[in-house]
């Protein structure tokens, strides 16, 4: 059956709009359409997030305990995989978030913020004061037995809700200041992702481990070697990942060291991607005849098959990966997470008991205190010594408020806790509520402040 789309024509000859298209075709730069996702996908995280504390304190809370720990066995013959669909989603799917956060990182340590030292001096070391200082104060609540393992939980920022938070603001505060929170943030995670990898590793196989060591190596050799197909790289990352997961380091890692061997270099210059296209425009042109169509006419089909060739050729596979999967990470793995991690009953009778426990207090003001008194006093020194200087724009005051968005820990730091606290369900319940409690409060204060202190702006 086909589609009308006449009323949908545009001005210019020839060109034609589905019905909403013209709303999907909204130029953005790179930088732009990043914080357009994250804005998007904060929004969605918190849906999910009021879901899943729904479907675990509702009529369907037996149900929901039940399904996320079905059993889901992989087996080929003697060969097998066990795990629940709750650790599948958080040793499986959550790899291909680290994915693309290696990706993120790649990309900003080779030309994005955290390139140039003199302008990601601040952010780092505004990262390093949010990590140290919230996870001195979560021991002091918890300096010994197990309860001291979840002291990396709130170490983590979650550039999702803090980025979408501050946008939301975009009228009241300068850009510079969201910059700065992406490159605090994304700093962030690399700390996030070195505690992970050095203090969250369980028993050590050393030859399993050793086997990751030498598929790495196979990754590093693909990239040194020019290979560009991604297939290649995804085949043996999934090995990787195996191998990993059976070496006893966390098999999401596997995420973020395939990331960080994908090629980041073009096959050719901008100067020789422009003489090819016109090359090909002038083919196309020469091979159309009157009222032809890509289905009637192979040589125009065939060129604009070299013309797709070559626009691939000009991209590098970082960028393209990067565009292709931060989609289906932001609106699906993300909420699948939130879905599977954010349910928490929560009991009312023994409220008084949840608010005074020592898990539960080091976690919340870890991350609510701790984030604000670690960034900003990390910002002051830095500020005092020369090592940084304020983002074009920018008062120290609202960089002391971004510091109580940088509190919201929600994803990364749920994902600590389960490490943490995979055999302490008491410990892991205390938690996630810490994070849930001190990420709300967090979102709500930063966003107050940051409003009051952009009033003039709009004035």
């Amino acid at each position: 059956m086909s589609i009308d789309y006449s009323s949908e024509k545009n001005t210019e000859k020839g060109l034609i709009y589905a019905p909403w298209e013209r709303t999907f075709n909204l130029v953005l730069t790179p930088f732009e359409a990043f914080i357009h996702r994250q804005t998007t996908s904060g929004l969605l995280l918190m849906g999910t997030a009021v879901v899943a504390l729904l479907f675990a304190n509702g009529f369907l809370a037996e149900a929901y305990q039940h399904f996320i720990h079905t059993p889901v066995d992989i087996a080929i013959g003697d060969w097998r995989i066990q795990m629940s669909l709750h650790h599948w989603v958080n040793d499986g799917l959550m790899a291909l978030f680290f994915f693309v956060v290696g990706l993120e990182l790649k990309r900003e340590i080779m030309v994005g913020e955290l390139s140039d030292i003199r302008q990601a001096a601040l952010p780092i070391i505004a990262a390093i004061g949010g990590m140290v200082v919230p996870a001195l104060i979560y021991l002091a609540f918890n300096h010994s037995g197990d309860a001291a393992r979840g002291w990396g939980i709130p170490m983590a920022t979650d550039i999702a809700f803090a980025v979408g938070a501050l946008v939301l603001l975009a009228k009241r505060v300068p850009k510079s200041l969201i910059t700065f929170l992406v490159a605090l943030a994304i700093a962030d995670d690399l700390g996030a992702v070195l505690v992970i990898a050095i203090f969250y590793t369980q028993e050590l196989l050393l030859s399993w481990l050793g086997t990751a060591i030498a598929l790495l190596a196979l990754l590093l050799t693909f990239n040194f070697a020019g290979i560009r197909k991604i297939m290649p790289y995804f085949l043996v990352a999934i090995l990787l990942w195996y191998a990993l997961l059976q070496s006893g380091v966390h098999a999401t890692l596997a995420g973020v060291l395939g990331a960080f061997t994908v090629p980041a270099r073009s096959k050719y210059d901008p100067a020789l991607f422009v003489a090819r296209m016109k090359a090909q425009i002038e083919h196309f042109v020469s091979s159309r005849k009157q009222d032809d169509s890509l289905m009637t006419n192979e040589k125009l089909y065939s060129v604009v098959q070299q013309l797709e060739e070559n626009v691939k050729g000009v991209q590098t596979p970082l960028q393209r990966l990067e565009n292709i999967w931060h989609l289906p990470v932001a609106f699906i793995v993300i909420p699948i997470f939130a879905l599977f991690n954010a349910g928490i009953p929560i009991q009312l009778a023994g409220f008084s008991e949840i608010l005074t426990h020592p898990v539960m207090l080091g976690v919340t003001f870890g991350l609510l205190f701790g984030k604000f008194i670690g960034i900003t006093g990390a910002c002051w020194l830095a500020l005092r010594f020369g090592i940084g200087q304020l983002p074009t724009d920018t008062r120290f005051s609202q960089i002391a408020a971004v510091s109580v968005l940088g509190s919201i820990g929600f994803t990364m730091s749920i994902f600590i806790a389960e490490l943490g606290f995979a055999n302490q369900p008491e410990y892991l319940l205390m938690a996630k509520t810490g994070v849930l409690s001190a990420s709300l409060l967090a979102g709500l204060l930063g966003y107050v402040w940051l409003w009051w202190l952009g009033r003039k702006s709009v004035q």
